[in-house]
């Protein structure tokens, strides 16, 4: 029984290439993205979904990673591992979206706070959505599903120095722009509202211009942004399961250009 060179490189293509796109992934997806989730973590979480899943993948082209044709490949899987990663992130993003556009009209956006997923500050409201679709989408098994995602990726994004086809490209952008639609949908009911009492609130200062608007109107503001809120996240879980059925399906549309 002879084991050749090439046999070698196949057999540590088949754990480095899928380690290296599975790791891109996990580095910027939510909740394993997290900065408060440390590097050593993910990187041991990508090792034992790499030694699970590689035993079911195909064999890689015998390529040694320490060539150009190598360093093509490295760079493919950090390319598709990461644009997976923002494809799951948009998703997270959307209802961001939806809180900083209540937050505002709220009164409440210098109400902020450190988001503990990408280390800036956000208002609070949209910190509140960020909580509650994190719980859900853990609920949801959504941390299993990115991972199934990643690994089903590799039937139609095979290991190559091939790279994405112009029309994958505008699918990963057309999805980054729906993030401000899918937030705006989110947050149409509470903006609709809270325009309404601003607009009120216009009408009464011309009518009584001695009244202190501002010393009314805020408390008022505020309440009804409560108010909304309570309505509004009912809906939050029927936008979630939208928007991550629409991230798989983008994801599985995904095509590299012919070789």
């Amino acid at each position: 029984m002879t084991f050749a060179f090439n046999d070698f490189l196949q057999w540590m293509g088949l754990y480095f290439y899928p380690f290296v796109r599975i790791g891109a992934m996990l580095s910027i997806i939510p909740l394993y993205g997290m900065r408060s989730f440390p590097a050593r973590g993910k990187i041991i979480l990508a090792v034992f979904i790499t030694i699970a899943a590689a035993p079911s993948l195909d064999l890689p082209p015998p390529v040694d990673p320490f060539t150009w044709q190598g360093v093509l490949f490295i760079l493919q899987q950090v390319l598709i591992g990461l644009s997976m990663g923002v494809i799951f992130l948009v998703v997270f993003q959307a209802f961001v979206m939806a809180g900083h556009l209540i937050a505002m009209g709220m009164g409440l956006a210098f109400a902020q706070m450190t988001d503990p997923t990408s280390g800036v500050s956000a208002p609070i409201v949209a910190q509140y959505f960020t909580i509650i679709v994190s719980l859900l989408f853990l609920a949801l098994n959504g941390h299993i599903l990115v991972i199934q995602v990643v690994i089903d990726s590799f039937e139609y994004l095979p290991i190559g120095v091939s790279f994405y086809t112009q029309n994958s490209l505008r699918i990963i952008f057309e999805f980054g722009s729906y993030m401000f639609l899918a937030g705006v949908l989110v947050a149409l009911p509470a903006i609709t509202a809270l325009l309404l009492i601003n607009i009120a609130f216009g009408v009464v200062t011309r009518a009584a211009p001695a009244l202190n608007i501002f010393a009314v109107g805020f408390p008022v503001t505020l309440m009804a942004g409560l108010l909304m809120l309570t309505l509004t996240t009912p809906v939050v879980l029927p936008h979630l399961q939208g928007l991550v059925h629409h991230a798989v399906e983008a994801i599985t549309h995904l095509q590299l250009t012919s070789p």
